[in-house]
């Protein structure tokens, strides 16, 4: 029997696990750590802490025995070394919104479409090189003494197993790299003043990056949303969609051939299959939203209470929309200034009502994505959902209902962690390719069928949830 490790170095907590050939849980690991914000919009942590933590979990999940190990976790962050391979600074992670100016300034310099047209993608105050410039310009002490740049994921493989690797979907969130032709941009590099050699080599996902405890042979991986999606199957143009209820909410299409939107309001990025890509819809808040709004109507009411009073509800909780946009939003508005609103309060609105909101408006909000997905390729039958928001039958047939699709659970509720445990099988010869590790292991344990009589009303409140956005971010300050 094969035992394969899989590591997600996230942003609250190494999670690892441990499967064997079939995808059957043998063991699971988890170790949290801090997130340091010194600063108002600014996000870091110390890579050390990452690093201890994976020894804990790595030693509990008995990786020295493994035959492969696979990487994933949180993307974009930036961890800056020295010649002695030493972080310079705290990392730098994906929620940092300090560089924002200098994303702006290299898209005023560039145009929006032109790097678009060299990335697949804008450029974003979370991503990798806005972080850099930001360094040159307010910490030039350290940026002169930077020899070599990683992702989160790549400073625990260095330390694993001393290899200065990455990945090409982890790397495509950098605005550093070419996603077309999958390797690293010498254009981008050049505007953003960094030096092509700090660079990792960049792998594909299931390739082998060096070998941990004398002989395990460790997988380049993948950034967290394509692990996550190799772990639910979705893997090619023809097959599912994935779509992720977490803290953000997510919709991913695999595709067969590169595309991007000119306009940069989805992601294109590289797949954790060779020769293969995705696009990618990301909303800030989903799951997180009703998280937000259970905190306020009273942290001491447990979810199952809010889902049960919200079923109470007709859908369009009589008139009462929501607008999730609580930390701003990405897609399809890029727009971090843009704050939320319950709009149409009446007195028979109570706390279910409220939730029922929250719940259809982060759905709209996924359809916003989804639409945009289905103008730059094929438009998915159906999707994988998984997420904490996916263990709540409501929120499936919301969605479902909304997106007009069915959804489909799976038998892994592990997330990105065991699509890396898959690219760990990968590298070890286990599986022959990426692919055959999603065939022999994935399998559809339940399907959400839209209600048709849900569609239909909420096709008719798109308009009115659609007509939010242009008010909400004209507000003053």
């Amino acid at each position: 029997m094969a035992r394969l490790i899989g590591l997600d170095v996230g942003t609250s907590s190494v999670k690892g696990l441990a499967i064997d050939e079939r995808g059957r849980m043998l063991a699971e690991a988890q170790r949290g750590y801090p997130v340091s914000m010194p600063h108002p919009g600014w996000s870091e942590q110390d890579p050390e802490q990452w690093w201890q933590a994976t020894r804990a979990v790595l030693a509990e999940l008995d990786a020295a025995d493994a035959d492969g190990i696979g990487l994933t976790g949180q993307m974009h962050g930036l961890v800056a070394l020295d010649a002695g391979r030493r972080p310079l600074r705290p990392a730098i992670l994906w929620n940092d919104g300090r560089s924002q100016r200098r994303a702006d300034e290299i898209e005023r310099r560039l145009g929006p479409r032109h790097l678009v047209r060299l990335s697949g993608n804008r450029v974003l105050a979370g991503f990798t090189a806005p972080k850099l410039a930001w360094m040159a310009e307010r910490e030039p002490h350290l940026f002169d003494r930077i020899v070599h740049v990683l992702l989160p994921k790549d400073y625990v493989r260095l330390r694993l197993c001393d290899a200065l690797s990455t990945d090409v979907s982890d790397a495509s969130g950098t605005s550093l790299f070419d996603v077309a032709a999958r390797g690293w941009s010498l254009e981008l590099a050049a505007a953003f003043g960094v030096d092509p050699e700090w660079l990792p080599t960049a792998q594909e996902s299931g390739e082998v990056s060096g070998h941990a405890f004398g002989g395990v042979p460790v997988a380049a991986g993948a950034g967290d949303q394509a692990a996550a999606a190799l772990g639910v199957g979705v893997t090619g143009a023809d097959g599912p969609a994935s779509v992720v209820l977490g803290t953000s909410g997510v919709v991913f299409a695999a595709r067969d051939v590169y595309g991007a939107d000119p306009d940069g309001r989805l992601h294109a990025f590289c797949h954790a299959l060779p020769g293969r890509w995705h696009v990618m819809a990301v909303i800030l808040a989903a799951a997180g939203a009703l998280a937000w709004l259970q905190t306020i109507v009273g942290g001491d009411v447990a979810i199952e209470t809010l889902l049960a009073e919200a079923e109470r509800w007709e859908p369009g909780a009589e008139g009462l929309t929501f607008a999730p946009y609580l930390s701003g939003e990405r897609t399809p508005h890029a727009d971090a200034a843009v704050r939320g609103a319950f709009v149409g309060l009446g007195v028979r609105h109570d706390r279910g009502a409220l939730v029922r909101a929250v719940i259809e408006g982060v759905a709209h909000a996924l359809a916003d994505g989804l639409d945009l997905i289905a103008a730059t390729g094929p438009r998915p039958r159906l999707a994988r959902i998984s997420g904490g928001g996916a263990r709540s039958q409501l929120w499936c047939r919301i969605v479902a209902s909304v997106l007009d699709m069915p959804l489909q659970r799976t038998s892994s509720t592990a997330g990105s962690a065991f699509g890396a445990a898959l690219l760990g099988g990968v590298a070890a010869g286990v599986f022959e390719s990426a692919q055959a590790a999603a065939d022999a292991t994935v399998t559809v344990t339940g399907e959400i069928e839209p209600d048709p009589a849900w569609v239909e009303r909420y096709a008719d409140r798109r308009a009115r949830f659609r007509a939010l956005y242009p008010a909400l971010s004209a507000l003053p300050d």
